[in-house]
């Protein structure tokens, strides 16, 4: 199990028309329509090289609420640890991985896709493997490109496809951006998180600048924020001054049912889905849509 264990916001409570956490009106977001056809998906990336941010737990909630609203969804593990595989209760071991897929040991990306617990959400699964990928990557021709490469035979199946980054910068997130189209930065409310996000983002417009000119940093959003706290308000309150309208409207709570719904290999919208945890990622998932960051 990863450290990614934030709750949601306790949005239900707000009034529309008064400020949100960021500062800004916290507005409704509507309930998007259906779509009427399906793909190509556009590939965001869950990034930050500090671990226990709520990269898993923001790739496993969205994907789930995205998939509410009728949006194919596939969902990526492209961390060692295998914490995204666990949270949703599918199986790593013996079956066709992402490692597999990346080495070439599987050729056909479709065979390593399994459906979850949730209509709508398929996942490519990760395994303790993938943590030998970088060293056998390293010597291969435009390895920074096997993912999106990987990828491109499925896109057309899906609206949108969630990469769950392991917490560094090295060549497997580096494939991940490559691959992308936004990226999604949750960010921590809390100083030492801040301090690492500018790397990030250096790191994102040297991907953009010689291996990806499409990929573009979709949002930041703001994970385990307690109103309680000076110090979340003050670290929020830098963040819209140094970023504005890139971090996201919709900020992320702690709660203690992440956990729990961990545990259950369910998603929060599943294992809960009355809590306002599961509504957060409800309004984040519309928020996206509204922006025109999925369709």
């Amino acid at each position: 199990m990863s450290g990614d264990t934030h709750g949601g916001a306790e949005l239900a409570g707000f009034d529309a028309l008064m400020p949100g956490p960021t500062g800004r009106p916290l507005r409704d977001f509507p309930e998007p329509p259906a779509l009427a056809n399906h793909g190509p998906a556009r590939v965001i990336a869950l990034c930050n090289q500090k671990g226990g941010v709520g990269k898993t737990t923001t790739t496993i909630s969205l994907g789930a609420a995205l998939a509410e609203y009728g949006r194919k969804v596939l969902v990526i593990d492209f961390d060692p640890q295998g914490a995204l595989s666990a949270g949703l209760g599918v199986p790593s071991h013996d079956v066709p991985t992402v490692y597999d897929l990346l080495l070439g040991r599987e050729t056909d990306t479709r065979k390593a896709v399994q459906a979850t617990a949730t209509p709508n959400l398929h996942i490519i699964p990760a395994n303790i493997d993938l943590s030998a990928a970088e060293v056998h990557l390293v010597n291969e021709v435009a390895r920074e490109q096997i993912l999106a490469r990987v990828l491109r035979p499925i896109l057309d199946d899906y609206d949108v496809v969630l990469i769950d980054c392991q917490p560094s910068l090295g060549l497997l997130t580096v494939n991940a951006l490559t691959a992308a189209h936004g990226v999604l930065i949750p960010l921590e409310c809390e100083y030492f998180a801040l301090r690492g996000v500018a790397l990030l983002v250096e790191t994102i417009d040297k991907v953009r600048d010689r291996l990806n000119p499409a990929v573009q940093l979709d949002g930041i959003l703001a994970t385990m924020y307690d109103a309680r706290t000076l110090h979340s308000r003050e670290v929020l309150e830098r963040v819209v001054e140094v970023f504005g309208e890139k971090v996201l409207e919709t900020v992320i709570g702690r709660t203690v049912k992440f956990p729990d719904a961990s545990v259950a290999g369910a998603p929060i919208t599943t294992f809960a889905p009355d809590h306002p945890a599961a509504g957060a990622y409800r309004q984040l998932a519309r928020e996206l849509i509204a922006r025109g960051q999925v369709a």
